[in-house]
């Protein structure tokens, strides 16, 4: 079982290049808000592990281009998360536009538990296994 969070962005106009279509690199930032967002609503706060001496880097991601998304567009990136976070945390993400099923984007991201002083991966924290444990059943 896996979970998935439905994260809404309408395309702004600096998001888009001179044709008026969404720049590629903006796509990154679309993940980091739909992975935010996915892991606020089940109780876990980035501002909370980085209290507690986490930090989460990005060690790995991929993105594939199906279709472009064009200024004004309502997006719905979607953040699925297939297994139970360990040191790492692989996510899988898919952009449509909203109630569209045509894809136009889809990617992955690996993030890793670090210890922000010793800057070495470490396990997640008791709080985000608990926050996770129902929805992976």
């Amino acid at each position: 079982m896996a979970y998935t969070y439905s994260h809404p962005h309408r395309v702004r106009y600096r998001e888009c290049d001179p044709m008026g279509v969404v720049y590629h690199t903006h796509y990154l930032d679309y993940f980091e808000a739909a992975r935010t967002e996915a892991l606020r609503h089940v109780g876990v706060r980035y501002r909370d592990l980085e209290a507690h001496g986490i930090i989460m880097p990005v060690v790995h991601v991929e993105v594939d281009y199906h279709g472009p998304a064009h200024y004004d567009d309502p997006l719905v990136v979607e953040a699925c998360f297939e297994q139970m976070p360990t040191a790492r945390v692989p996510i899988d993400y898919t952009v449509r536009r909203e109630g569209e099923e045509e894809v136009l984007v889809t990617g992955h991201t690996t993030l890793c538990f670090t210890d922000a002083e010793a800057r070495r991966p470490t396990h997640p924290p008791d709080a985000v296994r608990e926050a996770f444990a129902p929805l992976l059943d």
